[in-house]
């Protein structure tokens, strides 16, 4: 047994690494993070910053001598980002020698993990999901009962590319099939696409269940809508979200992470399909999600749910008491302009929906500074980071006779080859 926590250690992440910070600091608790994204390190509630400096093998050794260095024995590790999570579940019996857990490891989490295993566990539980298929070559393409329009979808994430930052892509019939399939296929390999119907309807008609589980019994749970998100049709982030009571969701998640005997936190997304009315499932993250900081707001904090569970101290089970709304005010203002363009949206309806208790995805009162920065930040990361990434997988399009594909090297915690101190204290240098 490991003694009392002193301290938090987040790997990892942005928006959920922030509410993280946020959650345990407010209750008395250091925090110190190894970040691969600016935002959090400007919060005021971080004690003690780390980055990742370089690539390659060496990770977890390295990662156990910064624990013996800094004296983080006993501390409690958050994973930030799907990477980290996948780090952390794969190296879990060395990483649980040193730190306290809060996430599973690898055998727990790896139905949940790739779109394919998870569509098909959760299938065998009785659960709605979409229509989907494995194509295993380009040729295989013509024997399957394809319906039209539909999506393509990585099965994993793993790396940084046109296709994984995209989230889906579309394709209206065969022409545009075929050209999806063969820019994926270049990026991700053949094996690693998922071919799956397109429900119809926007961020309006998805919903989650938010989760923290022990053992697969809920300890702190809500749902919630994604009312709307960014971009507008296959949203990378949500930009306003609100609270919601919907039975069908809350249920068939508890089922699918009660049959795992799930420990950890989770965001079990759903779609409504307004053609049957079944709530069909499309994702898992076994993470902090961008909009967690709802939660609290709610009466449900999730890192102080999962930061208890990992501690061994005693929490009573906690449900969404309020109804309350999360934006991302920059994003949400773009996201609403498009679906008044579309006509889905008017300028009242916007105002409404803002008309009631809200938090927000970077500012607070008692931590602003992330608030401020969040807009010029995310304008130089898209400029440094996600435009060349576009722009290599648009030139390797247009020069489709190479067979290499350009794809940039991830931009991920979970592959450093040195670890060093950024700060002891204060901002970032």
């Amino acid at each position: 047994m490991h003694e009392p926590a002193p301290s938090a250690f987040i790997l990892g992440g942005a928006h959920g690494a922030l509410v993280i910070a946020r959650s345990l600091a407010r209750r008395g608790i250091a925090v110190d993070i190894v970040a691969n994204h600016p935002l959090p390190l400007f919060s005021r509630h971080i004690r003690r910053r780390y980055a990742w400096d370089g690539s390659g093998a060496g990770t977890l050794p390295q990662l156990l001598a910064l624990a013996r260095d800094e004296g983080l024995a006993g501390t409690v590790l958050f994973a930030g980002g799907d990477a980290e999570v996948r780090f952390i579940a794969e190296n879990h019996a060395a990483l649980a020698s040193v730190f306290r857990l809060t996430t599973p490891p690898w055998e727990a989490l790896q139905n949940l993990f790739d779109k394919r295993l998870m569509q098909s566990h959760a299938a065998a539980l009785g659960i709605d999901v979409p229509l989907a298929w494995t194509p295993h070559d380009r040729g295989e393409l013509d024997t399957l009962p394809l319906r039209f329009p539909l999506v393509l979808k990585p099965a994993v994430r793993t790396v940084e590319n046109a296709f994984t930052l995209a989230k889906a892509w579309r394709a209206d019939d065969r022409a545009s099939l075929l050209s999806r399939f063969d820019d994926a296929a270049a990026l991700v390999g053949v094996d690693a696409i998922v071919l799956q119907e397109l429900i119809p309807g926007g961020g309006e008609a998805q919903y989650s269940y938010a989760v923290v589980c022990d053992r697969g019994r809920p300890v702190a749970e809500l749902t919630a809508r994604r009312r709307r998100q960014y971009p507008v049709e296959f949203g990378y982030t949500s930009t306003f979200v609100e609270t919601v009571d919907c039975p069908p969701v809350a249920d068939a998640g508890r089922r699918l992470l009660a049959s795992l005997d799930y420990t950890g936190i989770a965001e079990v997304e759903f779609k409504r399909d307004p053609r049957d009315g079944r709530y069909k499932l499309l994702d898992v993250n076994a993470r902090i999600w961008t909009w967690a900081g709802l939660g609290a707001a709610a009466g449900v904090d999730f890192p102080d749910a999962l930061w208890r569970l990992a501690c061994g101290e005693p929490a009573a089970a906690a449900r969404s008491t309020r109804d309350v709304a999360w934006l991302h005010a920059s994003r949400d203002l773009v996201a609403a302009a498009h679906e008044m363009l579309r006509g889905r949206l008017t300028p009242a309806a916007w105002l409404r929906s803002l008309a009631r208790p809200l938090t927000f995805a970077a500012f607070a009162l008692d931590d602003p500074l992330p608030g401020l920065i969040e807009l010029p930040l995310a304008l130089w990361r898209a400029l440094t980071r996600r435009l060349p990434i576009v722009a290599a997988e648009l030139w390797h399009k247009l020069m489709r006779g190479d067979p290499t594909p350009v794809t940039p090297a991830p931009d991920s915690p979970c592959s450093p080859s040195r670890l060093r101190r950024r700060t002891s204290s204060g901002r970032a240098g």
